[in-house]
């Protein structure tokens, strides 16, 4: 098994690793570097269309990424934020089209609550695109024993976590002018859009 260490390291050099984030177990790599993103495609198999979000410590560290979402972005996002949401926002500028799959113009973005060795990870190296550590299709993983073998082989390390929840992020659309429920997770519908309704009454 790998360590903190050897995850940044793998990182650094553009591998993908599998690490425990706050809801599954997710493959992570370098969002700065299109090759390493596309190693994470490549890896779990899925298809360049399909989009993945950036996930970060902090806020402030997405915004370095993406200066758009400062404004009422941020302040939608601050709100929610840490949290188990992948919040989609808009991306006039089209920034990281290797992510965005065949929806350019939006971003998704995450700053989960995020304890143990992934956070660690993400703590030194400060922004990853992530996404499922399973193949596209399969069971959400909650513990190592669930991530498909040949992904965990061919990662550049391998963190345990123990046991997650096993249910992904709640994803809502706040790309357009009202807000959209793309994907029920761990926050469930009601508390999803009760929450963001909240936090734009106050922008």
């Amino acid at each position: 098994m790998s360590g903190v260490d050897d995850a940044v390291a793998a990182i650094g050099v553009g591998v993908p690793v599998v690490l425990p984030f706050d809801t599954v177990y997710g493959l992570a790599a370098d969002p700065l570097s299109e090759e390493a993103s596309r190693r994470l495609y490549l890896l779990k198999g899925r298809e360049g269309s399909q989009p993945s979000a950036l996930v970060a410590r902090r806020f402030d560290d997405l915004v370095e990424c993406v200066p758009e979402l400062r404004g009422d972005a941020e302040a939608i996002a601050q709100a929610l934020l840490p949290g188990a949401f992948t919040l989609v926002f808009a991306n006039p500028e089209h920034r990281f089209p290797w992510l965005t799959g065949s929806s350019p113009g939006t971003i998704g973005v995450r700053v989960p609550l995020l304890e143990g060795p992934g956070g660690d990870v993400l703590e030194r190296v400060g922004v990853l695109v992530a996404t499922s550590a399973n193949h596209p299709g399969e069971r959400d993983p909650a513990s190592l024993g669930e991530v498909p073998e040949d992904v965990r082989v061919r990662a550049g390390a391998v963190v345990d976590g123990g046991r997650l929840a096993g249910v992904p992020s709640t994803v809502i659309d706040l790309s357009g002018p009202e807000p959209r429920l793309l994907r029920e997770g761990a926050v469930s519908a009601a508390e999803a859009l009760g929450r963001v309704a909240s936090a734009r009454s106050g922008v």
